[in-house]
């Protein structure tokens, strides 16, 4: 099998840096997209750097403007020809090889296999809950492309991933559970924890109804 990785980057080139080198070192000869998301002069410079950093192993695509994380995967989907597509967010950094090649080895042999990653429970809302959508948490996660293009695209919201995950559950594919943070370590709130997740009063109210309803 082969695959392609891709992170979505936004302004924060300090960790994007540490993103792409650690991710490089275990994995010299995948095929990266960097999907920078409107950043300014500064940020593309950095992008534009790390890809002349690589013998055309690193690609990047610019857009204009932010369209957030969702849509940029989504782009990313749509540009990409390898069935797989690993995804790691710009505040990750790889600690040990591997994890890839334990991700392939769930897809082989199982056609219906949509996502593999650490995989969590969340209500409607995108929220860590004891019932609901079985998920595989987006920060380091591999997904079959062919089974995305049926399904909703990933879409500007706290869990960029949930409506297409709750349909890929509704039309039978499957998910699989890789230790992640044995492999790779997350900040947490990299991007996010400087600008937001762009969500607006949307954002606001389901945080405040997931607050009351733990209350309650």
């Amino acid at each position: 099998m082969t695959v392609t990785g891709v992170v979505v980057h936004f302004q924060t080139p300090d960790l994007l840096k540490t993103a792409v080198t650690s991710f490089r070192k275990f994995n010299p000869s995948v095929p990266l997209l960097i999907v920078d998301n409107g950043s300014d002069a500064a940020s593309r410079r950095s992008v534009e750097a790390l890809v002349q950093e690589t013998d055309g192993q690193t690609m990047a695509r610019y857009l204009p403007q932010n369209i957030y994380h969702g849509p940029a995967m989504h782009r990313a989907l749509c540009d990409l020809e390898t069935d797989l597509v690993f995804f790691f967010d710009s505040d990750t950094e790889t600690e040990r090889g591997g994890l890839l090649e334990a991700m392939e080895q769930k897809f082989a042999g199982d056609t219906t296999l949509y996502a593999a990653g650490k995989k969590d429970v969340v209500n409607a809302r995108g929220f860590h809950a004891d019932e609901g959508t079985v998920i595989v948490q987006t920060p380091s996660m591999m997904i079959r492309r062919s089974i995305y293009m049926q399904l909703p695209p990933f879409e500007h919201r706290g869990m960029p991933t949930l409506v297409n995950f709750a349909a890929a559950h509704r039309r039978g594919f499957g998910f699989a559970d890789v230790p992640v943070a044995a492999y790779i370590r997350h900040d947490g709130r990299g991007t996010a924890g400087k600008f937001g997740y762009g969500l607006g009063l949307r954002g606001k109210i389901e945080f405040i109804i997931e607050k009351l309803t733990k209350k309650t």
